[in-house]
């Protein structure tokens, strides 16, 4: 398998299978963090879970009202917040060198696409 680097407008994601340590990259316009492969599956998961959970809340909230949703691992512990059609994320790794990032509103359906292509986890 190769390395996979995708990226837009204010995001990247990427998998290189051949890394020693770390073979995850999620990053934004003027940041980026390596994850371990644990990692990079803890996080397409939970961001899977996260935005499955906002399309559902969709139905249940009145057009004005904004949620916040968390979900978490071991590793990683990761928050949407806005409307569920338009929302931002947040994460920050619990374990390790620790760290945290964020993406807002108009990069999270981007990134959310990305990770499904990425197929690693």
């Amino acid at each position: 398998m190769d390395r996979i680097l995708k990226t837009g407008t204010g995001w990247r994601l990427g998998w290189n299978p051949t890394a020693t340590e770390y073979q995850g990259l999620v990053g934004g316009d003027d940041w980026a963090m390596e994850l371990t492969q644990a990692e990079l599956n803890d996080f397409c998961r939970l961001l899977t879970q996260l935005a499955d959970t906002m399309t559902q809340m969709a139905s249940e909230l009145m057009d004005e009202e904004k949620i916040s949703c968390e979900a978490e691992s071991e590793l990683i512990w990761m928050e949407v917040e806005g409307y569920p059609h338009r929302y931002r994320l947040q994460f920050i790794l619990n374990t390790g060198r620790r760290g945290e990032g964020s993406w807002p509103p108009e990069v999270v359906p981007e990134v959310i696409r990305a990770i499904k292509k990425l197929g690693v986890y």
